[in-house]
């Protein structure tokens, strides 16, 4: 059984892997641009409109432009299978 002084540091290493991962540094960016939409378009709707609603709005008029705009750039990006 691992000790306690084990387990923080295998989850300190655990975690330091995530924040290196191109998955999670292209989730960060994706973020960011998300919530760059959202208070845009909140300034124009003159309150705030909400994450989830930003989300979608984001997806389905910049998300593969922005995609393709990275791929361009040479950023790496995971892209989903689906």
């Amino acid at each position: 059984m691992k000790t306690i002084d084990e387990m923080a540091s295998s989850q300190g290493e655990d975690s330091q892997f995530v924040k290196n991962s191109v998955l999670y540094k292209e989730f960060l960016a994706e973020r960011e641009e998300i919530l760059k939409h959202k208070w845009i378009e909140s300034e124009k709707a003159g309150s705030d409109i909400g994450f989830e609603k930003a989300l979608l709005d984001w997806i389905v008029k910049h998300r593969s432009h922005w995609r393709d705009k990275r791929v361009k750039e040479g950023r790496p990006t995971a892209r989903a299978t689906s």
